[in-house]
């Protein structure tokens, strides 16, 4: 784990595993957890190429938000973080509000994305206001929400162990943090980037997801040209925490997939 100085002057927490010549592969964590919640994947994945999870400004081992902070800053932040760790391109996976980032950073930088990894996220969630504003009002107490929260994030029964680190991961949020990340995400109107996306993208889906269930994901895979959707059966909103093995899997399949770049047409 370490800290990673970004050119918007604050730095960001990162954790790696793995090395080697291939392409690596960056996880942008959701708007109620840090990049802790790759661990598996960063095992996983960490076997045969550098792997790599960012916090955003404000949670984890960053720096506070600046005011104003958007999710086009954490693009920003992430890829000049990526710079500054010498990774020019990579496979870019992001969760929820990681998704919603991952859009944003090809946007920026189509150059630097060898594919795209979109789990259980949107390129416009319909509820996203009354969502953004259940969740800044109930923002005051993380642990509270967090406890709150959890049974409908995940798909029941949950696997105790999970759930019990959904609380905790939450519950350390700093307020200020969730509040700029709850507007990022839920806030987020993204559909003519998504149309923009040409790089081989992957939307995966939770067939139990409640808070961005399968119709979105459906509708982003539509979105976006060339793109594949896979459901991933007995899992809620949190993929890679649930059904990690199946996950990985999934995810490895369209990284082991993409050629490198002088091998492409």
């Amino acid at each position: 784990m370490g800290r990673i100085q970004t050119i918007l002057g604050y730095r960001i927490g990162y954790a790696e595993a793995g090395q080697g010549e291939r392409t690596p592969v960056v996880f942008l964590h959701g708007v109620g957890s840090d990049k802790s919640v790759w661990r598996s994947q960063l095992q996983h994945f960490g076997e045969e190429r550098r792997a790599i999870a960012f916090d955003y400004p404000g949670y984890g081992d960053s720096d506070p938000a600046p005011e104003g902070t958007s999710r086009d800053d954490y693009a920003a932040a992430i890829l000049s973080a990526m710079t500054g760790l010498g990774v020019e391109r990579a496979h870019v996976c992001g969760l929820s509000l990681g998704g919603v980032v991952a859009i944003a950073l090809h946007h920026m930088a189509p150059d630097r994305c060898a594919s795209l990894i979109l789990a259980d996220t949107f390129a416009r969630h319909p509820e996203g206001q009354a969502i953004y504003e259940r969740s800044i009002a109930a923002s005051g107490n993380m642990r509270a929400m967090a406890e709150a929260r959890v049974d409908v994030l995940l798909a029941q029964p949950a696997d105790r162990a999970v759930r019990l680190e959904v609380i905790e991961t939450m519950a350390r949020i700093d307020s200020a943090a969730f509040r700029v990340g709850a507007e990022a995400v839920w806030l987020a109107d993204q559909v003519d980037r998504v149309r923009a996306i040409r790089v081989p993208t992957l939307v995966i889906c939770g067939t139990e997801d409640k808070i961005t269930p399968p119709g979105l994901s459906h509708e982003l895979t539509q979105l976006i040209p060339g793109a594949r959707y896979e459901p991933i059966q007995r899992s809620g909103h949190l993929t890679n925490l649930e059904q990690p093995d199946e996950f990985n899997i999934l995810a490895s399949a369209i990284v082991d997939g993409v050629a490198p770049p002088q091998f492409m047409p």
